[in-house]
């Protein structure tokens, strides 16, 4: 990957003798003798570093410093000439990355260079694997969805969210029908290639707006946003026939068919949450209690 070093500078003897030097160590250069010139480029090309006298016509460094941190994902070295009238305190406020005197030192400058971007690549991992680590504390291993303790955060956040702007929403729960039997007779990992179909099935039934979870051993439940109890119906049958069209192979030349049992909702205006999950429960109970692979939906407010 190529590192892009954006030099700022208006004396052009400076300017150029560092843009041949930085293409020299092996990094790509531009340069320019403005803040104003130096924010053109940082707008059509990705610069790792800006290396930035203070004293510019116009906009000065420091001042650059802090346009560059608040719109692009650049580190800043500053450079000056009057080390009475700036400190590398100053600099460091305003996010520079590193501070440098002139005249510069080439030797000097490629060290500070090479530290900056080792910092940046490291700050850039760390940032990854803290993605990852969130990433894994809120999703299901098995099925790749989002796990019952994030649910509950989400749920949360929803109905919240459909209390302020008075829009409705609708929750699915979905239950495998006579699973503890297929593991018993196929065993947990053909069991465990089942959740992770069912999984990848309610995934591909949904909009970018809807969130699916794994909700207990084979329960799952599904959060849809902007979407009334019929319109959940509807969503809810499209996975209970995807289900059902399924055929799973536990043993060689024995083809099997699973169907989930399914209860649908709508959250009623301030309502306890309880209620609204107990409500999606008692649906998909009723499912159950009423022959399996069905779709049943309790309206708010009925008891």
């Amino acid at each position: 990957m190529v590192t892009n070093i954006l030099i700022v500078d208006d004396d052009a003897s400076i300017r150029n003798s560092m843009h041949e030097f930085v293409e020299m160590v092996g990094y790509k250069a531009f340069s320019v003798a403005s803040a104003e010139d130096a924010l053109e480029v940082l707008k059509n090309h990705p610069i790792q570093v800006v290396i930035t006298d203070i004293m510019l016509p116009g906009i000065n460094g420091l001042e650059l410093t802090d346009l560059i941190k608040i719109d692009y994902d650049s580190d800043v070295i500053v450079m000056t000439g009057f080390s009475g009238d700036y400190s590398y305190e100053e600099a460091i406020s305003k996010g520079a990355s590193d501070f440098v005197f002139k005249p510069v030192r080439f030797e000097e400058l490629l060290l500070r260079l090479k530290r900056v971007l080792k910092e940046r690549q490291l700050t850039q991992e760390r940032a990854q694997m803290l993605k990852k680590l969130q990433k894994l504390a809120i999703t299901d291993a098995l099925t790749n969805l989002h796990n019952s303790r994030y649910f509950y955060n989400q749920v949360e956040l929803e109905v919240n969210r459909s209390n302020r702007y008075k829009h409705p929403l609708s929750m699915l729960l979905l239950d495998i029908d006579h699973f503890k039997e297929y593991n018993d007779t196929y065993g947990h990992l053909e069991g465990d290639k089942v959740l992770q179909r069912l999984g990848a099935i309610i995934r591909s039934c949904l909009r970018r707006m809807d969130s699916a979870y794994r909700y207990g051993g084979e329960e799952f439940t599904v959060l849809l946003p902007e979407t009334n109890c019929e319109e959940a119906v509807t969503v809810a049958e499209r996975i209970r026939t995807s289900v059902e069209a399924s055929v799973f192979e536990p043993a060689p030349g024995k083809q099997v068919r699973v169907t989930i049992s399914i209860g649908v909702t709508q959250f009623q205006p301030e309502e306890d949450l309880t209620q609204f999950i107990q409500r999606a429960d008692k649906a998909m109970y009723h499912s159950k209690q009423s022959g399996r692979n069905k779709v049943t939906s309790i309206p708010a407010r009925q008891k």
